[in-house]
């Protein structure tokens, strides 16, 4: 059954770490991870600033070979990176390891990682990678990956409890009855993952319901 793995890491850790301190109130989402050849080239938003010059929020790091802007929308820039695959880090990990990011947020304090594996040896697999090249991850929960009514999709655990409070809180109601700095607060995690959360759970269930229905048979 397949397993989903939440872990933090130290945003030092991170070949990105260095627009925290440039700039520290932002947040970096991961978008995709792309691995090829001898790079691993990373698509990801920096939200929450303005800048003429994003690119210079991040320092020359070693393990990093060329970063540029693709795209931007108010505060919001989606850049792309290219990352040696021989520099040992988290990256690296994840692009080795046969595990799908589902999320990775990234602040000033810690990076937090949501990865989906085929069952419990492939998480064993990511675990031990980092334990044996010395990278530093805390891992926050462990679990399988529920069905919810009906065939053809899944929600992760943390998905489902993320929407059913926020439904049972009055989130979706208009006016809203609660905020997500209250949901996030409740659930312990931060407003970003709670953010994530919901927008990844509801990308499934539309997929699986909505989108679905309508293809053509």
């Amino acid at each position: 059954m397949a397993t989903v793995m939440e872990f933090t890491s130290p945003a030092a850790e991170f070949p990105l770490g260095s627009v925290f301190e440039n700039l520290p109130g932002v947040t970096v989402e991961l978008e995709r991870l792309i691995p090829h050849q001898t790079l691993i080239i990373p698509y990801f938003w920096v939200r929450g600033v303005k800048t003429d010059d994003i690119e210079a929020a991040f320092d020359p790091h070693e393990g990093v070979q060329a970063i540029q802007m693709v795209d931007h929308i108010e505060d919001q820039y989606l850049m792309r990176a290219e990352w040696q695959q021989e520099y040992f880090g988290v990256l690296s990990a994840l692009a080795k390891a046969n595990v799908v990011v589902l999320s990775g947020i990234g602040t000033k304090d810690e990076w937090r990682f949501e990865v989906r594996g085929e069952g419990q040896e492939t998480i064993a697999e990511f675990r031990e990678y980092c334990q044996d090249n010395d990278i530093p991850i805390e891992i926050t929960a462990v679990h399988a990956m529920l069905p919810i009514k009906g065939e053809g999709y899944e929600l992760t655990e943390s998905q489902r409890e993320a929407l059913i409070l926020a439904y049972e809180r009055g989130y979706f109601d208009t006016p809203r009855k609660a905020s997500l700095e209250s949901i996030a607060a409740e659930l312990d995690i931060t407003q970003q993952s709670l953010s994530s959360r919901l927008r990844r759970g509801h990308r499934r269930l539309i997929g699986a319901t909505l989108a679905s229905s309508s293809k053509p048979t």
